[in-house]
């Protein structure tokens, strides 16, 4: 009985692992930026409103529906707020990102 005893190559390995998490942040940042951003764009500025809401008040929806506040928050994922950028700063460029992707 003969046994072939190959090698491990923990390069191909690590290539492969790499390759698919390169495909899996490019198909993230295609979704956000083709599926998910767009949906923001039937009400911006409510959007907006409520995001505003999410960052400044500690109960945005009181004792009311959330799912809009939890909807604008996703906002903060997919356009990221940088450092210590200030708010109003934040919202402009948000709005302004927004207007680029929405027709």
């Amino acid at each position: 009985m003969t046994q072939r005893h190959g090698r491990f190559r923990p390069w191909r390995l690590i290539a492969a692992v790499f390759a698919i998490m390169l495909g899996i942040s490019a198909a993230s940042r295609w979704y956000a930026r083709d599926i998910t951003l767009p949906r923001y764009c039937e009400d911006p500025a409510q959007a907006l409103t409520d995001l505003r809401r999410v960052l400044t008040e500690d109960r945005p929806a009181g004792d009311g529906a959330r799912r809009p506040f939890i909807v604008a928050a996703r906002l903060m994922f997919l356009v990221p707020r940088n450092g210590d950028e200030p708010l109003e700063d934040y919202l402009r460029r948000l709005r302004g990102h927004m207007a680029e992707r929405c027709p």
